[in-house]
């Protein structure tokens, strides 16, 4: 079951919601930069993360599955956000270059079926990135914040699910070093610095991006058995006539 999209609002409203915020809004930028002319899709409750991207992106709109409930994004100016069935996005065949996924895998009840939708909207040159819980860390424990529902994943297990559904995996990086305690956030920075370096497997969330297979499925070859004997011609029926070839009219010079 899908965290309420209330909730989701008022943990990115706490101290530990604004920490995560930022350290995930900094892999997020790294990685695509500031998206400059790029079409971007905010899929799940990804808003917190793309709001430094719609300055310099050409469109950045947010998409909220059903369970979940949609809110007015961003606040205070027209709204970009819609609610949307998980595989029925109501966007046209691969508009967008970027696509980032938040609270989105994890608590699908068809994951495959909402990563073909996102396949169907991804431009061909397009970059999708996706962030989990990740099956090691804290926060997929942690039931008072948005990370400690749903399934969590190991790089492996997030691979092998983004294969399935057509996309292949280009990268990954983690995040979320930090304890999910709220009297810790102001120390999210430096647990983030060490634990990259200390014990960069137990970090809280896993980012990898994807690209689009556009030539996913491949024929197999199949090795063509050889008949043991000569191949030839049919021959006629019974009673049938065998008709010749007409003959070339001679040529005139």
């Amino acid at each position: 079951m899908r965290r309420d999209v209330l909730e989701l609002r008022q943990f990115y409203a706490s101290r530990l919601g604004r920490a995560a915020r930022e350290m995930v809004g900094r892999k997020v930028l790294e990685a695509w930069g500031d998206a400059h002319g790029l079409d971007v899709l905010a899929l799940g409750y990804a808003t917190p993360f793309v709001a430094p991207l719609q300055g310099a992106a050409r469109r950045v709109v947010a998409a909220m599955p059903a369970q979940q409930g949609v809110e007015i994004w961003p606040a205070g100016a027209r709204n970009l956000a819609t609610l949307t069935g998980e595989d029925t996005l109501p966007f046209a065949n691969a508009l967008f270059d970027r696509i980032l996924m938040v609270h989105a895998v994890e608590e699908s009840p068809d994951s495959i079926a909402l990563l073909r939708e996102v396949w169907r909207v991804m431009a061909p040159s397009g970059r999708l990135i996706v962030a989990v819980p990740a099956r090691n860390g804290l926060w997929a424990d942690a039931e008072k914040t948005p990370f400690g529902h749903g399934r969590p994943y190991s790089r492996r297990q997030l691979a092998e699910l983004l294969r399935e559904a057509e996309l292949e995996p280009s990268g990954y990086t983690r995040a979320l070093y930090v304890p999910p305690l709220e009297w810790l956030a102001g120390w999210a920075e430096g647990f983030e610095q060490a634990g990259s370096r200390v014990w960069p497997g137990f970090a809280g969330l896993l980012l990898m991006e994807a690209v689009k297979q556009t030539f996913a499925v491949k024929p197999k070859a199949v090795r063509a058995k050889r008949s043991p004997r000569p191949v030839l011609a049919p021959a006629p029926a019974p009673g049938a006539v065998t008709r010749q070839p007409l003959p070339r009219p001679p040529h005139k010079p």
